[in-house]
């Protein structure tokens, strides 16, 4: 793979849910040929307004494509695009697949990175995984941060197509670190933000002037990115999606399973896990993971019952 790719080449795209649509649309404000799939072919409208042009399957997302971006919602999705019927691997043309790229920029399992990594050689193209860190906002604005796995080469000739999406790329090293290192980040928001519902529900129930409470937080040792803007979402209760509940419990699991073949075993998850679960339950699945605090809010208190 001694190639460059330039901007007039194909980059394909399958998913364009909360982060995808966001990716694809800096891909063509860049001046790439871009192909899109979505299982929901209405949702690509507005990118095939702007240049996109849109594929039935993902295989004939794939058929003339250098580069090809997963950004599916789990290990399922991603194993029906590019595997299933029609599926991306499918359209790869083995006879001239030598350089063709996939990115699985999913957050999904070590042990799938590793078997897609197999299948991709099959097909003879080369994968990396490159999960993202940020949420909607920041791929819309191109402020997305890449961590990779996988080989030098193939980084050196996807980078200018993750630059167009992106602040930073970070190497992490041989293929799965991407997925492994993605995991980690999420398990500790997804804690983080459910001990927050619990800490912003106490506040509410307690007393205390609910804005000093959290302006203490924000300003000391507690205090983050993330606490200062799900706790500005929770206050107002303003749960347009960011980030889907229902994807940061899938996250925690996989982290969860991950760390065991570590032999560590993330207590911290099992609360976690049990607040997001009861949010689903009750109904906000689809809804920003920081709805994740109206279950407690509504929950009865064993002194009040």
């Amino acid at each position: 793979m001694k190639r460059g790719i330039a901007v007039n080449e194909n980059v394909a795209i399958l998913g364009l849910g909360t982060m995808g649509a966001g990716m694809a649309a800096n891909l063509l404000k860049a001046g790439f040929s871009l192909t899109v799939y979505n299982r929901t072919a209405a949702k690509a409208q507005a990118l095939v307004s702007t240049g996109a042009k849109l594929a039935s399957t993902p295989a004939a997302a794939v058929k003339s494509a250098s580069i090809v971006i997963g950004m599916l919602s789990d290990d399922a999705a991603s194993r029906a695009v590019w595997t299933g019927k029609d599926g991306a691997l499918e359209g790869i043309d083995r006879d001239s697949a030598n350089g063709i790229i996939l990115i699985e920029s999913s957050t999904v399992s070590p042990p799938w990175i590793a078997e897609l990594d197999e299948l991709a050689s099959q097909h003879g193209a080369e994968l990396l995984d490159a999960p993202v860190t940020g949420s909607r906002m920041q791929a819309e604005a191109g402020q997305l941060s890449f961590l990779v796995g996988g080989s030098n080469h193939a980084l050196e000739v996807a980078t200018p197509v993750l630059k167009a999406m992106s602040k930073e790329i970070i190497h992490l090293g041989p293929i799965g670190s991407g997925a492994k290192m993605k995991l980690i980040n999420n398990f500790l928001c997804g804690v983080q933000v459910a001990s927050l519902a619990e800490g912003l529900t106490w506040i509410e129930r307690s007393g205390l002037d609910r804005d000093k409470a959290l302006a203490i937080l924000k300003a000391g040792a507690p205090g983050s990115p993330l606490l200062g803007a799900i706790s500005d979402r929770m206050v107002n209760h303003n749960y347009t999606v960011i980030f889907l509940l229902k994807l940061m419990t899938k996250d925690l699991i996989y982290a969860q399973t991950e760390a065991a073949t570590c032999d560590v075993d993330l207590k911290t998850v099992e609360a976690a896990r049990g607040l997001f679960e009861a949010a689903i339950a009750k109904g906000f699945g689809e809804e920003d993971m920081a709805s994740v605090i109206e279950p407690l809010r509504n929950q009865l208190s064993i002194e009040a019952r």
